[in-house]
């Protein structure tokens, strides 16, 4: 058995073409079966007023008073140390320096976030 041809092996013409092409259509349908009730979940959730995604980390009073300090001339390091987060799993800490300059770098364009 160990040494011998393997029974059941796909051979791509006759009844193996067909048996794939049939589990490929039912793959298919599954996924845009899932993709469907994933957007009717969704909907449903933003009509309670729930919204995906992580919490922000800057509030408008936020980037307001680092946009002031930035503009009185303050390093974006020491920004980001007087900030402290207001919400969600990082409560309490200060964001990122990183985040600091990407929150002062959306309002140089005068689009804002």
């Amino acid at each position: 058995m160990l040494t011998g041809p393997l029974q059941g092996v796909y051979d791509p013409s006759g009844h193996g073409a067909a048996l794939f092409a049939f589990f490929a259509g039912m793959a298919e349908s599954e996924r845009e079966y899932i993709r469907e009730k994933s957007l009717e979940g969704q909907a449903s959730a933003h009509e309670r007023g729930r919204h995906g995604g992580r919490p922000k980390v800057f509030d408008d009073d936020m980037i307001a008073y680092a946009r002031t300090l930035r503009a009185r001339g303050v390093a974006v390091p020491e920004i980001a140390r007087k900030l402290v987060i207001p919400a969600g799993k990082n409560k309490g800490a200060h964001p990122s320096v990183a985040s600091v300059y990407r929150v002062l770098a959306d309002g140089e364009d005068g689009v804002g976030r």
